[in-house]
């Protein structure tokens, strides 16, 4: 079982934030203009079991909810959670590799509506719905170049990095990711 991280996968650039500096560290990736969320389950992410916690897989799936539908949408904005519901489908044993990747259903002024899975070694271990509000202004803190890091490289490039899409009302439909 190899404790590496994934090729492609960096640490993911956050504000401060004590319960998230404590869960992590948490990965990312981009795979278009998507998200997707790696962590690598470590023995204190885990239950007496020997496998991740149900709370810190809740917690990647709140995480995967606002960080992916902010940026998924275009919106740049901080997000918070108005639901979440959660499905175990697998356990997640200590040293798995889990990834996170989020599908934007239905985006108005107010709401985001979301699904979407965390996978643990390639296997199903839970899905999610959700409802993220964004709150606040566009910032460049909150966009999918910044939580990667691409941000500093187009920066220091002359590219503007504030630059974020314009917002999307609606993103694809169909099946869950």
């Amino acid at each position: 079982m190899s404790l590496s991280i994934p090729a492609g996968f960096v640490p993911l650039q956050l504000r401060t934030n004590p319960y998230i500096d404590a869960c992590g560290p948490l990965y990312g990736r981009r795979e278009g203009e998507a998200l997707c969320l790696g962590l690598r389950v470590e023995r204190r992410h885990c239950n007496p079991g020997g496998s991740c916690h149900g709370g810190m897989l809740t917690t990647l799936a709140d995480m995967l909810l606002v960080l992916g539908s902010s940026a998924q949408t275009g919106l740049s904005r901080y997000m918070v959670t108005v639901n979440l519901s959660c499905d175990f489908i697998a356990p997640a044993p200590e040293g798995a590799w889990i990834e996170g990747r989020l599908q934007v259903l239905r985006s108005t002024r107010n709401l985001v509506f979301c699904q979407g899975s965390l996978d643990a070694d390639g296997a199903l271990v839970l899905r999610l719905s959700g409802i993220a509000k964004p709150s606040g202004a566009h910032e460049a803190s909150f966009t999918l170049a910044h939580y990667l890091g691409e941000a500093e490289v187009s920066s220091r490039e002359g590219i503007d990095a504030a630059d974020a899409p314009q917002h999307r009302s609606s993103v694809s439909g169909g099946k869950p990711p």
